[in-house]
Protein backbone atom coordinates (compact mmCIF):
# COMPACT_ATOMS: atom_id res chain seq x y z
CA UNK A 1 0.00 0.00 0.00
CA UNK A 2 1.41 3.40 -0.94
CA UNK A 3 2.09 6.09 1.58
CA UNK A 4 -0.42 8.34 -0.18
CA UNK A 5 -3.23 5.80 0.25
CA UNK A 6 -2.61 5.59 4.00
CA UNK A 7 -3.15 9.29 4.58
CA UNK A 8 -5.98 10.17 6.90
CA UNK A 9 -9.01 11.70 5.23
CA UNK A 10 -9.32 15.40 5.95
CA UNK A 11 -12.17 16.61 8.17
CA UNK A 12 -14.70 19.06 6.78
CA UNK A 13 -13.80 22.76 6.93
CA UNK A 14 -14.40 24.38 10.32
CA UNK A 15 -16.20 27.66 11.04
CA UNK A 16 -16.46 30.02 14.02
CA UNK A 17 -13.37 28.60 15.68
CA UNK A 18 -11.67 30.52 18.50
CA UNK A 19 -7.87 30.68 18.37
CA UNK A 20 -6.32 30.14 21.78
CA UNK A 21 -2.61 30.85 21.39
CA UNK A 22 0.36 31.20 19.06
CA UNK A 23 2.59 28.21 18.32
CA UNK A 24 6.37 28.44 18.23
CA UNK A 25 6.27 28.60 14.41
CA UNK A 26 3.78 31.46 14.23
CA UNK A 27 0.60 29.45 13.60
CA UNK A 28 -2.56 29.90 15.63
CA UNK A 29 -3.56 27.04 17.93
CA UNK A 30 -7.04 25.75 18.69
CA UNK A 31 -8.46 22.43 19.93
CA UNK A 32 -11.25 20.53 18.19
CA UNK A 33 -12.51 17.05 18.97
CA UNK A 34 -9.76 16.60 21.55
CA UNK A 35 -6.93 17.41 19.13
CA UNK A 36 -4.70 20.44 18.72
CA UNK A 37 -5.05 22.16 15.35
CA UNK A 38 -2.31 24.46 14.04
CA UNK A 39 -3.84 27.06 11.73
CA UNK A 40 -1.78 29.10 9.27
CA UNK A 41 -2.73 32.78 9.23
CA UNK A 42 -4.65 32.80 12.54
CA UNK A 43 -3.84 34.91 15.62
CA UNK A 44 -4.72 34.49 19.31
CA UNK A 45 -8.14 35.85 20.24
CA UNK A 46 -9.51 35.59 16.70
CA UNK A 47 -12.58 33.74 15.48
CA UNK A 48 -11.86 32.18 12.09
CA UNK A 49 -12.94 29.67 9.49
CA UNK A 50 -10.32 27.32 8.17
CA UNK A 51 -9.78 24.32 5.95
CA UNK A 52 -7.77 21.30 6.99
CA UNK A 53 -4.50 20.65 5.12
CA UNK A 54 -3.16 17.68 7.10
CA UNK A 55 -4.65 15.23 9.58
CA UNK A 56 -2.33 13.36 11.93
CA UNK A 57 -2.90 11.05 14.87
CA UNK A 58 -2.00 13.58 17.56
CA UNK A 59 -2.71 16.90 15.80
CA UNK A 60 -4.14 18.48 12.67
CA UNK A 61 -3.08 21.37 10.46
CA UNK A 62 -5.05 23.92 8.52
CA UNK A 63 -5.12 27.38 6.96
CA UNK A 64 -7.45 30.31 7.44
CA UNK A 65 -10.15 30.86 4.84
CA UNK A 66 -11.90 33.75 6.59
CA UNK A 67 -11.43 35.88 9.72
CA UNK A 68 -14.78 36.58 11.46
CA UNK A 69 -13.33 38.44 14.44
CA UNK A 70 -9.88 39.91 13.96
CA UNK A 71 -7.26 40.45 16.64
CA UNK A 72 -6.56 44.13 17.41
CA UNK A 73 -2.93 43.25 16.70
CA UNK A 74 -3.65 42.08 13.14
CA UNK A 75 -2.11 44.27 10.41
CA UNK A 76 -2.01 44.11 6.64
CA UNK A 77 1.15 42.29 5.50
CA UNK A 78 3.50 44.57 3.63
CA UNK A 79 4.81 41.87 1.31
CA UNK A 80 2.68 40.76 -1.65
CA UNK A 81 4.16 37.27 -1.32
CA UNK A 82 3.28 36.75 2.33
CA UNK A 83 1.58 33.41 2.87
CA UNK A 84 3.34 31.83 -0.11
CA UNK A 85 6.98 32.58 0.69
CA UNK A 86 8.33 30.73 3.72
CA UNK A 87 10.74 33.51 4.70
CA UNK A 88 8.25 35.26 7.02
CA UNK A 89 5.41 33.90 9.15
CA UNK A 90 4.29 36.90 11.23
CA UNK A 91 3.85 39.87 8.91
CA UNK A 92 0.15 39.88 9.79
CA UNK A 93 1.00 40.54 13.46
CA UNK A 94 1.90 44.04 14.66
CA UNK A 95 5.67 44.22 15.43
CA UNK A 96 5.23 45.07 19.13
CA UNK A 97 2.91 42.08 19.50
CA UNK A 98 5.51 39.90 17.77
CA UNK A 99 8.00 40.89 20.47
CA UNK A 100 5.51 40.08 23.23
CA UNK A 101 4.86 36.64 21.69
CA UNK A 102 8.58 35.90 21.45
CA UNK A 103 9.18 37.03 25.02
CA UNK A 104 6.40 34.73 26.16
CA UNK A 105 7.88 31.84 24.17
CA UNK A 106 11.21 32.37 25.90
CA UNK A 107 9.66 32.49 29.38
CA UNK A 108 7.45 29.46 28.70
CA UNK A 109 10.45 27.43 27.56
CA UNK A 110 12.52 28.43 30.60
CA UNK A 111 9.65 27.51 32.91
CA UNK A 112 8.52 24.25 31.31
CA UNK A 113 11.81 22.82 30.00
CA UNK A 114 14.42 24.25 32.36
CA UNK A 115 12.21 24.58 35.46
CA UNK A 116 13.69 28.05 35.99
CA UNK A 117 12.52 31.65 35.90
CA UNK A 118 14.62 34.78 35.50
CA UNK A 119 14.71 37.18 38.41
CA UNK A 120 14.36 40.01 35.89
CA UNK A 121 12.92 40.14 32.36
CA UNK A 122 15.05 42.39 30.17
CA UNK A 123 13.57 45.00 27.84
CA UNK A 124 13.69 43.65 24.29
CA UNK A 125 16.46 44.61 21.88
CA UNK A 126 14.76 45.96 18.76
CA UNK A 127 15.69 47.68 15.52
CA UNK A 128 14.41 48.25 11.96
CA UNK A 129 11.76 45.71 10.94
CA UNK A 130 12.11 46.12 7.14
CA UNK A 131 15.18 45.76 4.94
CA UNK A 132 17.19 44.51 7.92
CA UNK A 133 18.53 41.22 6.60
CA UNK A 134 22.13 41.49 5.36
CA UNK A 135 22.85 37.73 5.06
CA UNK A 136 20.73 35.19 3.22
CA UNK A 137 20.87 32.02 1.16
CA UNK A 138 18.54 32.32 -1.83
CA UNK A 139 17.28 29.32 -3.75
CA UNK A 140 17.60 29.28 -7.54
CA UNK A 141 15.49 27.17 -9.89
CA UNK A 142 15.14 27.09 -13.67
CA UNK A 143 11.41 26.37 -14.02
CA UNK A 144 10.73 25.17 -17.54
CA UNK A 145 6.94 25.47 -17.23
CA UNK A 146 7.28 29.15 -16.29
CA UNK A 147 9.93 29.74 -18.94
CA UNK A 148 12.26 31.52 -16.51
CA UNK A 149 14.50 31.25 -13.50
CA UNK A 150 13.17 31.86 -9.98
CA UNK A 151 15.39 33.41 -7.28
CA UNK A 152 14.18 33.70 -3.68
CA UNK A 153 13.31 31.86 -0.50
CA UNK A 154 11.47 28.54 -0.44
CA UNK A 155 7.70 28.38 -0.39
CA UNK A 156 6.08 27.84 3.00
CA UNK A 157 6.44 24.17 3.99
CA UNK A 158 7.62 23.29 0.49
CA UNK A 159 10.94 22.57 -1.25
CA UNK A 160 9.95 24.79 -4.19
CA UNK A 161 11.46 28.23 -4.73
CA UNK A 162 8.81 30.93 -4.31
CA UNK A 163 8.08 33.16 -7.31
CA UNK A 164 9.19 36.49 -5.81
CA UNK A 165 9.50 39.91 -7.43
CA UNK A 166 11.06 41.50 -4.33
CA UNK A 167 11.67 40.84 -0.63
CA UNK A 168 10.76 43.38 2.05
CA UNK A 169 13.03 42.00 4.80
CA UNK A 170 16.19 41.65 2.70
CA UNK A 171 18.49 44.65 2.50
CA UNK A 172 17.11 46.78 -0.38
CA UNK A 173 20.38 46.40 -2.30
CA UNK A 174 19.33 42.78 -2.83
CA UNK A 175 15.64 42.66 -1.89
CA UNK A 176 14.74 45.00 -4.74
CA UNK A 177 16.89 43.07 -7.23
CA UNK A 178 15.33 39.60 -7.16
CA UNK A 179 13.80 40.02 -10.61
CA UNK A 180 17.12 41.35 -11.88
CA UNK A 181 18.99 38.35 -10.43
CA UNK A 182 16.44 36.02 -11.99
CA UNK A 183 17.12 37.59 -15.39
CA UNK A 184 20.87 37.36 -14.83
CA UNK A 185 20.83 33.62 -14.10
CA UNK A 186 18.42 33.10 -16.99
CA UNK A 187 21.13 34.38 -19.36
CA UNK A 188 23.61 31.74 -18.18
CA UNK A 189 24.21 28.56 -20.15
CA UNK A 190 24.53 26.66 -16.87
CA UNK A 191 21.38 28.13 -15.27
CA UNK A 192 19.91 24.67 -14.53
CA UNK A 193 22.95 23.78 -12.43
CA UNK A 194 23.00 26.80 -10.13
CA UNK A 195 21.06 25.85 -6.96
CA UNK A 196 21.63 28.92 -4.80
CA UNK A 197 23.02 32.43 -4.40
CA UNK A 198 24.43 33.42 -1.03
CA UNK A 199 24.12 37.10 -0.13
CA UNK A 200 26.23 39.29 2.14
CA UNK A 201 25.70 43.05 2.43
CA UNK A 202 28.18 44.87 4.62
CA UNK A 203 29.78 48.29 5.02
CA UNK A 204 28.63 49.47 1.58
CA UNK A 205 29.52 46.26 -0.28
CA UNK A 206 27.09 43.76 -1.84
CA UNK A 207 28.61 40.29 -2.27
CA UNK A 208 26.91 37.48 -4.22
CA UNK A 209 28.18 33.90 -4.11
CA UNK A 210 26.98 31.76 -7.02
CA UNK A 211 26.98 28.07 -6.12
CA UNK A 212 27.38 25.99 -9.30
CA UNK A 213 27.30 22.22 -9.66
CA UNK A 214 29.14 22.12 -13.02
CA UNK A 215 32.12 24.20 -14.20
CA UNK A 216 30.99 27.52 -15.65
CA UNK A 217 31.50 28.14 -19.32
CA UNK A 218 33.56 31.11 -20.44
CA UNK A 219 30.32 32.72 -21.63
CA UNK A 220 28.83 32.47 -18.15
CA UNK A 221 31.93 33.86 -16.48
CA UNK A 222 31.84 36.84 -18.85
CA UNK A 223 28.12 37.45 -18.15
CA UNK A 224 28.64 37.38 -14.37
CA UNK A 225 31.74 39.58 -14.52
CA UNK A 226 29.93 42.10 -16.72
CA UNK A 227 27.03 42.23 -14.25
CA UNK A 228 29.45 42.70 -11.34
CA UNK A 229 31.27 45.60 -13.00
CA UNK A 230 28.07 47.31 -14.16
CA UNK A 231 26.30 47.03 -10.79
CA UNK A 232 29.34 47.43 -8.55
CA UNK A 233 28.73 44.18 -6.68
CA UNK A 234 31.33 41.61 -5.66
CA UNK A 235 30.76 38.24 -7.31
CA UNK A 236 32.15 34.97 -5.96
CA UNK A 237 31.96 31.43 -7.34
CA UNK A 238 31.63 28.26 -5.26
CA UNK A 239 31.81 24.98 -7.21
CA UNK A 240 32.00 22.78 -4.09
CA UNK A 241 32.43 23.12 -0.34
CA UNK A 242 33.42 26.30 1.55
CA UNK A 243 37.11 25.77 0.72
CA UNK A 244 36.32 26.12 -3.02
CA UNK A 245 35.17 29.75 -2.69
CA UNK A 246 36.84 32.03 -5.24
CA UNK A 247 36.32 35.68 -6.16
CA UNK A 248 35.39 36.43 -9.79
CA UNK A 249 35.25 40.22 -9.54
CA UNK A 250 36.94 42.39 -8.37
CA UNK A 251 40.40 40.83 -8.38
CA UNK A 252 40.59 41.30 -4.62
CA UNK A 253 37.52 41.38 -2.38
CA UNK A 254 37.73 42.04 1.34
CA UNK A 255 34.47 42.03 3.26
CA UNK A 256 34.19 43.50 6.73
CA UNK A 257 31.75 44.96 9.23
CA UNK A 258 32.41 47.52 11.93
CA UNK A 259 31.37 47.53 15.58
CA UNK A 260 31.74 51.28 15.81
CA UNK A 261 31.12 51.64 19.54
CA UNK A 262 34.09 49.36 20.26
CA UNK A 263 36.29 50.49 17.34
CA UNK A 264 36.45 46.93 16.06
CA UNK A 265 36.58 45.89 12.40
CA UNK A 266 35.87 42.24 11.56
CA UNK A 267 36.83 40.81 8.19
CA UNK A 268 35.03 37.73 6.89
CA UNK A 269 34.32 35.54 3.89
CA UNK A 270 30.81 35.82 2.40
CA UNK A 271 30.02 32.20 3.34
CA UNK A 272 31.15 32.66 6.97
CA UNK A 273 28.56 32.77 9.71
CA UNK A 274 27.78 36.38 10.61
CA UNK A 275 24.69 37.84 12.26
CA UNK A 276 21.99 38.67 9.70
CA UNK A 277 20.87 41.89 11.39
CA UNK A 278 23.63 44.50 11.68
CA UNK A 279 21.63 46.90 13.85
CA UNK A 280 20.68 44.21 16.36
CA UNK A 281 24.20 42.78 16.41
CA UNK A 282 25.66 46.11 17.52
CA UNK A 283 23.11 46.39 20.34
CA UNK A 284 23.65 42.75 21.28
CA UNK A 285 27.40 43.23 21.67
CA UNK A 286 26.76 46.29 23.84
CA UNK A 287 24.34 44.34 26.05
CA UNK A 288 26.82 41.47 26.47
CA UNK A 289 29.50 43.92 27.59
CA UNK A 290 27.09 45.53 30.05
CA UNK A 291 25.95 42.19 31.49
CA UNK A 292 29.48 40.85 31.98
CA UNK A 293 30.51 44.09 33.79
CA UNK A 294 34.11 43.73 32.66
CA UNK A 295 37.14 45.18 34.41
CA UNK A 296 40.74 45.08 33.27
CA UNK A 297 41.60 42.17 35.58
CA UNK A 298 38.92 39.84 34.16
CA UNK A 299 39.91 36.64 32.37
CA UNK A 300 37.15 35.70 29.91
CA UNK A 301 36.39 32.49 28.01
CA UNK A 302 34.36 32.98 24.82
CA UNK A 303 32.94 29.64 23.66
CA UNK A 304 31.58 29.27 20.09
CA UNK A 305 33.49 32.45 19.27
CA UNK A 306 33.29 32.30 15.45
CA UNK A 307 35.07 35.24 13.83
CA UNK A 308 35.47 37.06 17.15
CA UNK A 309 32.21 39.02 17.06
CA UNK A 310 32.16 39.05 20.88
CA UNK A 311 35.78 38.08 21.60
CA UNK A 312 37.33 41.24 20.20
CA UNK A 313 34.98 43.76 21.88
CA UNK A 314 35.49 41.80 25.13
CA UNK A 315 39.25 42.15 24.68
CA UNK A 316 38.84 45.94 24.62
CA UNK A 317 37.70 45.82 28.26
CA UNK A 318 39.07 42.65 29.88
CA UNK A 319 42.56 41.61 30.90
CA UNK A 320 42.54 38.65 28.52
CA UNK A 321 40.04 36.71 26.40
CA UNK A 322 40.30 33.16 25.06
CA UNK A 323 38.04 32.29 22.11
CA UNK A 324 37.20 28.69 21.21
CA UNK A 325 35.46 27.55 18.03
CA UNK A 326 35.02 24.28 16.15
CA UNK A 327 35.57 25.68 12.64
CA UNK A 328 39.29 26.02 11.88
CA UNK A 329 38.67 28.55 9.11
CA UNK A 330 36.75 30.85 11.44
CA UNK A 331 39.47 30.55 14.08
CA UNK A 332 42.11 31.49 11.53
CA UNK A 333 40.15 34.57 10.53
CA UNK A 334 39.48 35.43 14.20
CA UNK A 335 43.24 35.47 14.81
CA UNK A 336 43.66 37.71 11.78
CA UNK A 337 40.95 40.03 13.09
CA UNK A 338 42.65 40.25 16.47
CA UNK A 339 45.88 41.28 14.75
CA UNK A 340 44.00 43.74 12.51
CA UNK A 341 42.58 45.45 15.61
CA UNK A 342 45.82 45.31 17.62
CA UNK A 343 44.30 43.11 20.33
CA UNK A 344 47.21 41.02 21.59
CA UNK A 345 45.34 40.07 24.79
CA UNK A 346 43.19 37.55 22.89
CA UNK A 347 43.96 33.93 21.97
CA UNK A 348 42.01 31.45 19.86
CA UNK A 349 41.75 27.66 19.78
CA UNK A 350 40.01 25.05 17.63
CA UNK A 351 37.93 22.50 19.54
CA UNK A 352 34.78 20.44 19.11
CA UNK A 353 32.51 22.02 21.72
CA UNK A 354 30.04 19.18 21.57
CA UNK A 355 32.60 17.37 23.75
CA UNK A 356 33.57 18.32 27.34
CA UNK A 357 37.18 19.41 26.55
CA UNK A 358 37.93 19.42 30.26
CA UNK A 359 41.49 18.16 29.62
CA UNK A 360 42.35 20.69 26.89
CA UNK A 361 45.22 23.05 27.65
CA UNK A 362 43.04 26.14 27.16
CA UNK A 363 40.43 24.71 29.56
CA UNK A 364 42.84 25.04 32.46
CA UNK A 365 42.72 28.83 32.46
CA UNK A 366 41.53 30.74 35.50
CA UNK A 367 38.41 32.21 33.87
CA UNK A 368 36.10 34.27 36.02
CA UNK A 369 33.62 35.13 33.25
CA UNK A 370 32.26 33.17 30.27
CA UNK A 371 30.48 34.10 27.07
CA UNK A 372 28.39 31.47 25.20
CA UNK A 373 26.93 31.84 21.70
CA UNK A 374 26.16 28.26 20.62
CA UNK A 375 24.28 26.97 17.56
CA UNK A 376 20.63 25.89 17.76
CA UNK A 377 21.61 22.65 19.48
CA UNK A 378 22.80 24.65 22.48
CA UNK A 379 25.74 24.28 24.86
CA UNK A 380 25.12 20.95 26.60
CA UNK A 381 28.59 19.73 25.60
CA UNK A 382 30.38 22.46 27.59
CA UNK A 383 28.40 22.07 30.82
CA UNK A 384 31.04 19.75 32.38
CA UNK A 385 33.69 22.35 31.57
CA UNK A 386 31.63 25.13 33.17
CA UNK A 387 31.15 22.92 36.21
CA UNK A 388 34.94 22.60 36.48
CA UNK A 389 35.92 26.23 36.08
CA UNK A 390 32.76 27.62 37.75
CA UNK A 391 33.04 31.24 36.53
CA UNK A 392 31.46 34.09 38.46
CA UNK A 393 29.29 35.21 35.53
CA UNK A 394 28.00 33.58 32.35
CA UNK A 395 26.25 35.39 29.50
CA UNK A 396 24.42 33.07 27.12
CA UNK A 397 23.26 34.27 23.68
CA UNK A 398 20.78 31.82 22.18
CA UNK A 399 19.11 31.26 18.80
CA UNK A 400 16.82 28.51 20.11
CA UNK A 401 14.83 29.00 23.32
CA UNK A 402 14.38 25.27 23.92
CA UNK A 403 18.10 24.52 24.08
CA UNK A 404 18.71 27.65 26.17
CA UNK A 405 16.03 26.49 28.61
CA UNK A 406 17.57 23.01 28.85
CA UNK A 407 21.02 24.46 29.53
CA UNK A 408 19.62 27.03 31.98
CA UNK A 409 18.11 24.14 33.91
CA UNK A 410 21.54 22.53 34.14
CA UNK A 411 23.25 25.74 35.22
CA UNK A 412 20.68 26.59 37.89
CA UNK A 413 19.49 23.21 39.15
CA UNK A 414 22.77 21.29 38.91
CA UNK A 415 25.67 23.76 38.88
CA UNK A 416 24.35 26.23 41.43
CA UNK A 417 23.83 29.39 39.35
CA UNK A 418 21.14 32.05 39.60
CA UNK A 419 19.35 33.15 36.44
CA UNK A 420 19.54 36.88 37.04
CA UNK A 421 17.91 38.06 33.81
CA UNK A 422 16.75 37.03 30.36
CA UNK A 423 15.10 38.67 27.38
CA UNK A 424 14.64 38.56 23.63
CA UNK A 425 16.50 40.29 20.84
CA UNK A 426 14.52 40.75 17.63
CA UNK A 427 17.16 39.50 15.19
CA UNK A 428 14.52 38.24 12.71
CA UNK A 429 11.43 40.51 12.64
CA UNK A 430 8.30 39.03 11.02
CA UNK A 431 9.49 35.49 11.69
CA UNK A 432 8.83 33.18 14.63
CA UNK A 433 12.59 32.88 15.24
CA UNK A 434 13.46 33.74 18.86
CA UNK A 435 16.91 35.13 19.64
CA UNK A 436 17.53 35.69 23.33
CA UNK A 437 20.12 36.49 25.97
CA UNK A 438 20.47 35.37 29.58
CA UNK A 439 22.74 36.24 32.50
CA UNK A 440 23.78 33.67 35.11
CA UNK A 441 25.71 34.38 38.30
CA UNK A 442 27.32 31.96 40.72
CA UNK A 443 25.19 31.64 43.84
Amino acid sequence: MSKRSRRRPLPAPATDVSIESLAHDGRGVTHLDGKAVFVDGALPGEVVSFEYTTSRRKFDEGRVTAVQTASPDRVEPRCAHFGVCGGCSLQHLEPAAQIQAKQQTLLDNLRHIGKVEPEDVLPPVTGPVWGYRTKARLGVKDVIKKGRVLVGFREKRSPYVADLSRCEVLHPAVGERLGELSGLVDRLEGRARIPQIEVAVTDGVVALVFRHLDPLTEHDRVVLKQYATEQGVHVYLQPGGPDTLQVLWPEKSVLSYTLASESVVIEFQPTDFTQVNTAINGQMVARVLEMLSLVETDTVLDLFCGLGNFTLPLARHAGSVTGVEGDAGLVSRARGNAALNGLDNSAFHVANLAEPNTDAAWAGGDYNKVMLDPPRSGAAGVMPLLGNIHPQRIVYVSCQPGSLARDAGTLVNELGYRLLSAGVMDMFPHTAHVESIALFEAA
